[in-house]
C-alpha cells in the first residue's frame, strides 16, 4: 500500500488532481490506515492511469465517470470514438500549424491555383490597371479560402467571360471608371451595357454564385464599392436594371 503522495509521484499527477478525481467520483476513496491516511494499492494506480490517459486525450471528466460503469464492449467502442476525435483534432491542428507557417512567411492564405495566377498575368497583359489586378488577386484569395468547393466554378465563369473580347472591354471600362465622377454620364452608359451583357450571357438563369446565405459576395462587392464612388454607383445602377 502507498500514500497519496507516492501515488501522485508514481503516476505523474498532483495530489490535488487525485483529490479532484475523488470528489468527482472518478476514483473511489481507498481505505485509510489507523492514522486516517489514505492507502492505495495497485488497482488504484491502474485506475488512475486510465483516468489520466483519458483526461489527457481531452475527454471531459463527466464522460470519464460514465465510462467507469461501461461494459468492456462499451468501453472499447468509446475508445474508438475518442481515437477518431483525436485524429480529427490532430488533422485540424496540422492545418492550423500550416496556416501559422504561411502567416509567418507573409502568406495569408493557401497559394492560388496555377490557372488563377496565369489569369492574373493575362489581366495585366490585356491592359487592366495594377490596382485592378491586385484587387482581383485579393478577392480570389478570399473566395478560394472560404469556399474552395465553389471557387473554381466561379473562376472558370469569369475567365470565360474575359476570354470574349467584347465582354473583356466592359471589364476594362469598369476598371477605368474608377476615377470618374459618380455622376458622369459614362457611368450610366456602362451600367446599361453591363446589364445588357449579363442578360445576354445568362438569360433567365442565375450566374454561378457561392452557397446560399454566404456573406462573402456582399463582402466582396462592398470592398469593390468602397474603392470608388463611381464603382459604388455602377453597382447600384446594375442591380436596379437587373432587378436584384
Amino acid at each position: 500500500m502507498i500514500t497519496i503522495g507516492q501515488l501522485a509521484r508514481y503516476i505523474g499527477v498532483s495530489i490535488k488532481t487525485i483529490r479532484v478525481y475523488h470528489d468527482k467520483g472518478l476514483l473511489p476513496e481507498p481505505d485509510r490506515d489507523a492514522s486516517g491516511y489514505r492507502q492505495y494499492g495497485a488497482h488504484d494506480a491502474i485506475d488512475l492511469i486510465k483516468i489520466r490517459t483519458l483526461a489527457e486525450a481531452g475527454v471531459p471528466l463527466a464522460r470519464i465517470r460514465d465510462l467507469r460503469a461501461a461494459t468492456d464492449e462499451e468501453f472499447r467502442q468509446a475508445l474508438r470514438e475518442i481515437d477518431d476525435e483525436l485524429t480529427a483534432r490532430i488533422r485540424g491542428l496540422r492545418a492550423t500549424k500550416e496556416r501559422l507557417r504561411r502567416l509567418a512567411s507573409g502568406e495569408l492564405a493557401p497559394p492560388l491555383p496555377t490557372e488563377v495566377g496565369a489569369y492574373l498575368e493575362d489581366l495585366a497583359r490585356w491592359g487592366f490597371t495594377p490596382r485592378w489586378v491586385d484587387l482581383q488577386r485579393d478577392l480570389w484569395i478570399l473566395v478560394f479560402a472560404t469556399h474552395p468547393d465553389r471557387a473554381i466554378a466561379l473562376f472558370h465563369d469569369q475567365a470565360e467571360t474575359l476570354a470574349d473580347p467584347a465582354l473583356r472591354r466592359l471589364f476594362l471600362d469598369y476598371d477605368h471608371a474608377h476615377d470618374l465622377d459618380a455622376d458622369d454620364p459614362r457611368v450610366d452608359d456602362l451600367a446599361r451595357r453591363i446589364a445588357d451583357a449579363n442578360r445576354e450571357r445568362y438569360g433567365l438563369d442565375e450566374p454561378p454564385q457561392l452557397d446560399a446565405g454566404s456573406e462573402i459576395p456582399a463582402l466582396i462587392q462592398g470592398t469593390v464599392n468602397a474603392a470608388s464612388p463611381a464603382w459604388r454607383r455602377l453597382d447600384t445602377l446594375i442591380r436596379t436594371q437587373l432587378g436584384v
